[in-house]
């Protein structure tokens, strides 16, 4: 139970600054941001994420994604595996259009290696 009135006492929080959140298109991109992790739980990937799919930031980086990094190093370098700095330094040549980049590379089909466990397949038959 008390989970759920946690999810109800923020779920309020958000709704009483739901204006607020409707003010953001009418913004310049810094001043949104700024608004947006003003919410408690919104940080900086939050605020990428939001403004690249509702505020059209074509330049908007989610640093601090787990698999963006590698996705991006794979496709532009060729390497498996990075972090948010080395990410950032191969978009660099597309600055102001980074957010657009990433689009384009996650609708590509361009995967990194997997190097995690695999699940064995299971016959839908043994369900």
């Amino acid at each position: 139970m008390a989970s759920s009135d946690a999810g109800r006492r923020r779920s309020a929080r958000v709704t009483a600054r739901a204006a607020r959140l409707d003010e953001l298109v009418d913004l310049l991109l810094e001043e949104a941001y700024r608004r947006l992790v003003s919410f408690p739980g919104v940080g900086p990937w939050t605020a990428a994420e939001v403004a690249l799919r509702a505020l059209g930031d074509p330049d908007a980086v989610s640093v601090g994604d787990f698999h963006l990094p590698h996705l991006v190093s794979w496709a532009l370098a060729g390497e498996p595996r990075a972090d948010d700095a080395r990410m950032l330094e191969l978009l660099e040549p597309y600055r102001g259009q980074r957010g657009r980049v990433i689009r384009l590379l996650e609708a590509s089909g361009i995967r990194p290696p997997r190097y995690g466990p695999r699940l064995a397949p299971r016959s839908i038959a043994a369900l």
